[in-house]
This record gives C-alpha cells, structure tokens and sequence, in this order.
C-alpha cells in the first residue's frame, strides 16, 4: 500500500471523473498545523489522487497505522497493491524510523484518511515575561572592598519580541500532540510553547550574564544573532525539540528594567559620577595647594583661593584630602591657611598682622598704596 508520483500536474473536471477519489487540503495560512481529509465512505480508494502543495506534508493512515507519507509537492496516486513508496522529501528519513512502531497508544483508527501537515514556518508568534527576569549586569560593577573584586549587579528585566517555528519532526509532533484530531490549530499550542520559549530565554539570559559573556543588559535587542546561537548551542529549547517542533527565528524587540533596578542603576551612575567629580576636585586641590606652596609671595592669596574651592565643593575635597600643613602650622615657612575657610587662620598677632595686609591680586606682592609697587596693577581697597 502506497503512493506512487503521477505525471498529471493539474486536476480538471474530467481526469476528475477518471480518478476514484481526490483529496487535498486547501491552503493551511499561518494559523492551521494539521488538518485530516478524507472520502465521505471513509475508505481511500485504489486510484484516488492525493495533491500535497508546496509547504505541506501528507500522511496516509490506514487503521492507525502510516502507511504511507510524502513531503513532495505533486500529484500521487494512492494504490493498496504497493509497498510504501516514501516519497518523503525532506522527511524521508523520519517516516522509515517511524514506519513500525507509530500507533495511537495501541487503538487503531478506524478507516483510511489523508493528515495534511503545515511545513512552512509559522510566523509572528508573540512573547513577554509575565513577571521581571533576573540578569546579572556586568556594565555596572560592585566592588567588594574586603576581597578588592567585582561582582555583577542583580537587575530584574521585562523582555518581549516575537518568534518564529515550525513542524520539524511531523511523526513526534502527530504523536505526542495532534493525534487523530480534524484538525490542530496554533492558537492549541500557543500558551505552552510561549511558556517553554520563555524559559528558553530565561537560560540564554543566565548564560549571556555570566563572567564569560557579561553582555550588558540594555544591549540585548542587540544581540538577537548571539541569543538564537546560544539557544542552539545549549540546546535550551529541548523541550521545544521533544514534540516534534523547532525555533526557526528569535528577536527581542525591547527590554525594560523593572521600577527597582532602574533606582539601583540611576543611583550607580550619581555614585560614579560623583566619584569622578570628586577625583577632579581632589585634584585641582592639590595643584592649588602645591602652586601656593612654591610662589611665598602669592601664599596667602593662593590658601585663600585653596579655602573658596573647597567651601564651593561642599566641604568635599576638604575631607578628601589632608594638606601638609593641618595640625603642623607651627613649622610651615609661609602663612598657615586653614582649608575649610576663606580666609589666613587666626594665630595670636600674626593672624592680626595677615587680617590687615593686602596683597596685588596679580602678582601676590604685599602693597600699601593704591597701586602695586611690583607690577603696577591698581589694588582694590
């Protein structure tokens, strides 16, 4: 019993009148994944032709049992009197692996009927995580202090995209799932595989956020190439694979942190920032300190500018840093300058003596007149 390729490329009225019986399944769109046809007396007669379009598959069951079963698009005609011709295409090899054990759980179907599988891949199939997924963000580092490591930052995200799969194992997929159903349709399906999609994603995301890859969390759309080799590789989609079905295409179109984990990257960020400004200051402190050092002229007028620096920062750099001359005054060669003020600190009558001179804004020389003596630059009284 089998189907054996006929010649005739089109159907007419009349070769329809010839034939016993015609069978075929119209087309099957994105939403149909099975579909039985069969005669009104339930029996395929010798002679009847089977059409199979491009993108389907037909299977012959005689009883519950294949007898027969094509991939190959053409015109078969169907003659009890051969063996199984396995004009299979592409699944060929699946049908003669299958060919003595497929039974529906040991009762037989009765009567002979046509299962038009949809081989094409079904398109545009939603996703999204219900609730937030994990991922550890290696773009913003904790540093552990006692061990001097970094660790990653735990952030929960929302992801949704789409995907794409289709029938890739028609026997396993008629087995387990679809049985001797009229007909199966995905929306039968869609919850359980956007469940085990889900969660396929959730270990490439396990795997992308390791030490390994420690790809940063707002750059996944942007590894949608990266996401599908992973989910291959690791063979995460297993689940999928057992009952007869493949991913053909993942795409990740947005992620979103979750309200929490968009504090803790916005208080990162404020926290090197402020580090880095703190750096900054500490270090033009420092040069201010050292400038001032050098020029003993300019001393005092440099302490004062050193003091209105760090009142400007707060008090920061101030408690940043520790200039060489707090707590060690006494030995200093030029006007001890307290840093957390504007003005030369107050030591008995040398305070007094700095409170009452002035000094030429432009060279830092002493002056008594109206006019700088060193440079000549008019001086502010």
């Amino acid at each position: 019993m089998g189907l054996i390729k006929s010649m005739v490329q089109s159907v007419g009225g009349t070769l329809h009148e010839q034939w016993q019986d015609l069978i075929q399944c119209e087309e099957m769109g994105n939403q149909i994944l099975m579909k039985k046809v069969t005669t009104p007396s339930g029996q395929i007669s010798k002679g009847s032709r089977i059409i199979v379009a491009p993108g389907q598959m037909a299977v012959v069951l005689d009883s519950g049992a294949i007898v027969d079963a094509t991939a190959e698009a053409g015109t078969f005609e169907f003659d009890q009197s051969t063996s199984p011709s396995f004009f299979g295409g592409q699944f060929g090899d699946v049908f003669k692996e299958m060919w003595q054990r497929f039974k529906y759980n040991g009762t037989p179907a009765k009567g002979q009927s046509v299962y038009f599988f949809n081989t094409k891949e079904i398109l545009d199939n939603k996703f999204g995580t219900a609730t937030p997924i994990v991922f550890q963000d290696w773009s913003h580092p904790i540093p552990n202090q006692m061990t001097g490591t970094y660790a990653p930052m735990r952030v929960e995200v929302r992801c949704y995209g789409t995907y794409t799969f289709s029938i890739s194992d028609p026997v396993v997929f008629m087995e387990r799932i679809v049985g001797v159903s009229d007909e199966y349709r995905v929306e039968q399906i869609t919850d359980q595989m956007r469940a085990e999609v889900i969660g396929s994603f959730q270990n490439v995301l396990n795997e992308l956020g390791s030490a390994e890859h420690k790809v940063p969390v707002l750059e996944l759309p942007s590894r949608t190439d990266e996401i599908k080799k992973t989910m291959d590789e690791k063979v995460f989609d297993q689940p999928i694979r057992d009952r007869g079905l493949q991913l053909r295409g993942f795409v990740v179109e947005s992620v979103s942190l979750d309200e929490e984990s968009s504090k803790k990257i916005d208080n990162y960020e404020l926290s090197s920032n402020s580090m880095m400004q703190q750096g900054t200051l500490v270090g033009a402190y420092a040069n201010a300190v050292q400038d001032a050092a050098n020029n003993a002229n300019g001393a005092a007028q440099g302490f004062m500018g050193v003091g209105m620096m760090n009142m400007a920062s707060g008090g920061m750099v101030g408690g940043a840093v520790q200039t060489p001359f707090a707590g060690n005054k006494e030995n200093a060669t030029f006007p001890a300058v307290d840093p957390y003020s504007q003005s030369p600190a107050s030591s008995g009558t040398g305070a007094a003596a700095a409170g009452s001179q002035r000094f030429c804004s432009q060279c830092g020389k002493p002056v008594t007149g109206n006019f700088c003596s060193n440079c000549g630059a008019k001086v502010e009284s």
